[in-house]
């Protein structure tokens, strides 16, 4: 299948930073995704929606997956159930105190709508979008992180946007193998290489990394890969063309240069 028929669609901003997100680089990925003919497009680390919500253009099917009960509820949420979320949020001040508080609750405890609305909120004060490890995040120069009068527009375009969208919540190996086909695309943002444990313990593994080279490897559809430049990850994905990307990022502080590594089949190429 060469042709691409590709439905323009309106991008809208991820609901929360997430670490590992994709926003200096999304318009490159963004252009390669639509220049790759696919029927069939498919994320197995969705996290925010980096750069699936970023593109201006959807096949007749979307899937996102994230191994995160996190991620896969504030999504199925948003998705079906968007305006009871709104009332769930209707008082929430940012806090300090209140992120403390919350940074104590166990997710498992809660309804959908409660741990939506939970990380919807830790990950909107968290610094710099973090999963594990957040601390409350702060500015002296910006307004509150958690402002409700800007987000519901966000949430609302959002919601829309994942109409017709099937929500998973897989091992990514399955998810890969289960939504494979010719047609099928998928765009692959894992843990950078020595950022493993950014995501919560046990959640992925340097390990992970040969079975996903394995999995790739298989496709009967095609594949986008974004990962860190690690002379590691240049060898096990050796038999893919591998492009290097440089960018610029800044969290905090001065700008810092950093090397991406755009993986894709060779006979893509």
């Amino acid at each position: 299948m060469e042709s691409i028929s590709l439905e323009p669609v309106d991008p809208v901003r991820p609901v929360a930073g997430y670490i590992g997100g994709k926003r200096n680089l999304s318009r490159r990925l963004v252009d390669q995704i639509a220049a790759t003919p696919h029927d069939l497009y498919a994320e197995p680390f969705v996290g925010m929606g980096g750069v699936f919500f970023r593109r201006d253009a959807r096949p007749k099917v979307e899937v996102v997956n994230d191994i995160s009960a996190d991620v896969s509820t504030l999504f199925r949420i948003l998705q079906r159930h968007y305006t009871a979320f709104l009332d769930m949020l209707r008082y929430q001040l940012c806090s300090r105190a209140e992120f403390d508080r919350l940074m104590k609750v166990d997710p498992v405890t809660l309804t959908d709508l409660e741990r939506a609305a939970r990380f919807l909120y830790l990950q909107r004060t968290a610094f710099g979008g973090k999963v594990a490890g957040r601390h409350f995040g702060t500015s002296r120069t910006g307004p509150a992180r958690f402002d409700l009068t800007k987000l519901v527009p966000l949430l609302e375009e959002v919601h829309d946007r994942l109409c017709g969208v099937t929500i998973e919540r897989l091992h990514f190996a399955d998810f890969i193998r289960r939504y494979d086909r010719p047609g099928a695309l998928f765009y692959c943002d894992p843990p950078y290489w020595g950022c493993e444990g950014d995501y919560g313990a046990d959640v992925f593994s340097w390990m992970d990394f040969d079975l996903l080279r394995g999995v790739l490897a298989a496709l009967k559809g095609r594949f986008i890969l974004s990962i860190n430049d690690r002379p590691e990850v240049r060898k096990m994905f050796a038999d893919f063309h591998i492009q290097p990307v440089e960018l610029t990022y800044r969290i905090s502080g001065p700008p810092t240069e950093a090397r991406e590594l755009i993986i894709t089949p060779k006979e893509d190429v």
